[in-house]
């Protein structure tokens, strides 16, 4: 198991006037190797719930585990936690920060307390693995860079610390076509190398039903269900109550069936849709 939280609930500005609560007794296990999804409308705990996963908010309530690290003892080990939980913020590109690539990405790997070498070695590893060429970039300013490559050096930085979960909040906000794509196949790439845990926050649902395993459907500070794709797009009842979009290929799944055109199955992928008409095709 990876990661294991037990009824977190979280306040902020408690005992004032101005107190909300954002997290109300969630409790989750997420399991070594799963790609999980963090869907739910704006204001509904996401991102306070994966700031939680590294101790950017430290715990007020509950218990978590990060493997065998135990974030509600007196002193959590942070310098470890955050070698193991990779935090991609929104945006990321926001938070470069030093005057090269190379000491941009280099900044996690030094905090671990590792050697010149094995720094050095990161580095180049990260900034190749998100499809940059390290000769070319490493000495340029983070800050004359485009918009997609600020983007790639920055989860670069947090790769550099190879860690072992991988957390994303919003990866592909405010990206084209094909930088959603390409950010989407970086992500399959690093939880194939290093990073076999990801955990996604995300409102596009088509790339939630493609590419996650089980997806959390956070409502008002609480989990509405943890389920697979399949199970909560399906579930009519839950996304009126929780008002959450479909993903396309759902959409289409429903309207042929309300058109008198069932499917075989229940599709949640292109790849699943397409198959689901083949082989309705196929028994006609």
């Amino acid at each position: 198991m990876s990661i294991e939280v037990k009824n977190v609930t979280y306040t902020y500005s408690p005992k004032t006037p101005y107190a909300a609560t954002a997290l109300k007794g969630v409790t989750l296990c997420i399991e070594e190797g799963e790609y999980v999804g963090i869907i739910g409308k704006t204001g509904s705990g996401k991102s306070t719930f994966i700031q939680h996963l590294n101790a950017l908010i430290r715990l007020q309530s509950g218990e978590i585990k990060v493997y065998d690290i135990d974030l509600s003892a007196k002193k959590p080990d942070l310098k470890r936690l955050r070698g193991t939980v990779g935090m991609v913020m929104q945006y990321p590109e926001y938070q470069l920060f030093d005057e090269t690539v190379e000491k941009d990405v280099s900044y996690g790997p030094k905090n671990l307390g590792l050697d010149e070498a094995e720094i050095k070695e990161r580095v180049r590893e990260a900034i190749t693995l998100v499809g940059l060429d390290y000769e070319d970039i490493r000495d340029r300013s983070p800050f004359e860079l485009s918009g997609g490559q600020k983007r790639r050096v920055a989860i670069a930085g947090v790769i550099a610390m190879r860690p072992k979960v991988l957390v994303l909040d919003e990866p592909i906000a405010g990206l084209d076509p094909k930088g959603k794509q390409e950010i989407l196949a970086l992500v399959k790439k690093l939880k194939e190398s290093f990073s076999p845990t990801v955990i996604v926050v995300s409102h596009d649902m088509d790339s939630v039903a493609e590419n996650c395993d089980k997806i959390a459907l956070f409502a008002e500070g609480e989990i509405a269900r943890f389920a697979s794709p399949r199970e909560i797009f399906y579930d009519d009842e839950l996304l009126a109550k929780t008002e959450l979009d479909c993903p396309s290929v759902v959409k289409v799944s429903k309207e042929l069936s309300r058109l008198g055109m069932s499917l075989p199955s229940m599709p949640v992928t292109k790849a699943e849709l397409i198959a689901a008409l083949r082989e309705r095709r196929a028994n006609e």
